[in-house]
């Protein structure tokens, strides 16, 4: 049974791609909601700014501009909103730019993260949904990827901070009996997007008559998932949490059997390749891409594939949007917004 959140929902990253539409969603359906964000330059922060004033224009979000990484302001936050539940979704994205600023990636993704962690446990936060990335896999050949599997050969930085998080996460559910949620997205796209992602990058190459960059020669496969999905499944999970439940062992001692720490992928479950995927942006936009076809970039993965079953027989939740649908709503917004801000 989804729970009856009282509080308000404090969101990490509230001005960022995913945050800003769970966020939205939480708002849409009622719930006050206190998004975190330090509004950092990594990309166009007037982007994050736009996301922003569409949030701040609603009744029941207030924002707090405030870095993770900053302890006092963190327990300062905690201390005054007082949250029963969090979605702690900020964190420093990119995995190529994790080669040129490592030292982002440790702030953000660690000491943010155990500020988000401490903040957890000493106010009693009821359940604590946080963003991992589907970058653990590394380049695994075993596909669909499961959370089953060993992940401990990260081959970037950023991967290295995720696995990180997922170890912290557990760790203090362990010890504090704090109900942990991870969620391991993959290759998220849609309407307010990132501009340094594919769907974005490749869009305003194509619509400028610039070259788009395709990196191993275009093979690559990926997991595509809408946003739309991403923030219906994180809501979903964050209203239910794990529960504590009680068994018996051989000696009939009673003892925890049910963890409070639960780890899931989030995806499509369906792997598109790259070059089919340059194909249907090509037909929506109706311009074709001039290509430069390139060589595998370092800490780059060949293929991305989730396994989402236990999302499914848990939260009998699964991903449904087809790649042409997205990426035809993608496009819809990308024009809108780049006719009115250009």
């Amino acid at each position: 049974m989804a729970v009856q959140i009282k509080t308000p929902i404090i969101v990490t990253g509230a001005a960022g791609f995913i945050g800003f539409h769970v966020a939205r969603r939480l708002l849409d359906l009622g719930y006050q909601v206190v998004g975190i964000d330090n509004m950092n330059p990594y990309y166009d922060v007037s982007l994050k700014e736009a996301r922003l004033a569409q949030l701040t224009a609603r009744s029941n979000f207030t924002f707090e501009r405030a870095d993770l990484a900053d302890k006092d302001a963190m327990a300062a936050i905690f201390q005054a909103v007082k949250p029963t539940h969090v979605v702690n979704l900020a964190a420093q994205p990119g995995v190529r730019y994790s080669l040129e600023n490592p030292h982002a990636y440790i702030d953000s993704n660690i000491t943010g993260f155990l500020n988000i962690l401490e903040g957890c446990r000493n106010h009693g936060v009821e359940h604590l949904v946080y963003a991992s990335s589907s970058s653990v896999y590394g380049n695994s050949p075993d596909v669909p990827y499961s959370t089953e599997q060993n992940v401990d050969n990260p081959i970037s930085l950023y991967a290295a901070t995720k696995k990180s998080n997922e170890l912290m996460a557990h760790a203090y559910s362990h010890i504090w009996n704090m109900p942990v949620t991870g969620l391991r997205f993959f290759t998220v796209y849609g309407p307010w997007g990132r501009p340094d992602m594919a769907a974005y990058l490749f869009t305003k190459a194509i619509r400028n008559g610039q070259p788009i960059r395709i990196f191993n020669n275009g093979a690559l496969r990926r997991d595509f998932t809408y946003i739309d999905d991403i923030a219906k499944g994180v809501i979903k999970v964050l209203l239910l949490p794990p529960v504590k439940k009680q068994g018996s062992d051989s000696a009939g001692d009673k003892q925890q059997i049910a963890p409070l720490y639960r780890l899931y992928n989030i995806g499509n479950s369906e792997p598109v390749e790259l070059m089919k995927m340059i194909e249907t942006l090509e037909n929506l936009l109706g311009q074709k891409a001039v290509k430069e076809f390139l060589p595998m970039q370092d800490g780059d993965v060949y293929e991305t594939y989730a396994d989402t079953s236990s999302l499914a027989r848990d939260f009998d939740f699964k991903v449904h949007t087809p790649l042409e649908v997205g990426l035809g709503a993608f496009v819809e917004w990308y024009d809108m917004y780049h006719s009115s801000n250009d």
